[in-house]
């Protein structure tokens, strides 16, 4: 007999998501921090939901001081980058029509995770 976890597998669920429900809230935060440390780099991903994104490094030029370009990051740098982008992606990717609506707008992982925990209060076990 097939355990829930093999379905799941068998059904693609790894390559996805898990989809947020209103009314269970706490279990899916649970089961997409599960799914990001499943990624390539996830911790790096999770620190950054935490910590909010790479601040970016400027560099003098000509005596002028710039934001580095993405190709001028150490190899860190430009990990930390990527998984900022992934990261608000996945998010993105596991909330409904409705919510999406609602958070969209945000484009740092941070602020998106904190502003669907917000919404979600009082409508789960967060209460």
């Amino acid at each position: 007999m097939a355990t829930l976890a093999d379905k799941a597998i068998l059904s693609g669920a790894d390559n996805r998501p898990p989809m947020l429900e209103k009314e269970m809230y706490d279990s899916w935060k649970s089961r997409i921090e599960l799914y990001m440390l499943n990624r390539q780099h996830g911790r790096m991903i999770i620190k950054s939901i935490e910590n909010g994104p790479l601040v970016w490094p400027s560099i003098e030029e000509n005596r002028v001081t710039r934001q580095k370009k993405y190709s001028e990051l150490s190899a860190t740098e430009a990990i930390q980058a990527d998984c900022d982008i992934k990261e608000t992606n996945i998010i993105l990717q596991g909330l409904p029509p409705e919510v999406y609506a609602l958070v969209s707008n945000h484009k740092v992982a941070k602020e998106l995770w904190e502003r669907i925990q917000l919404l979600m209060q009082g409508t789960s076990l967060t209460k």
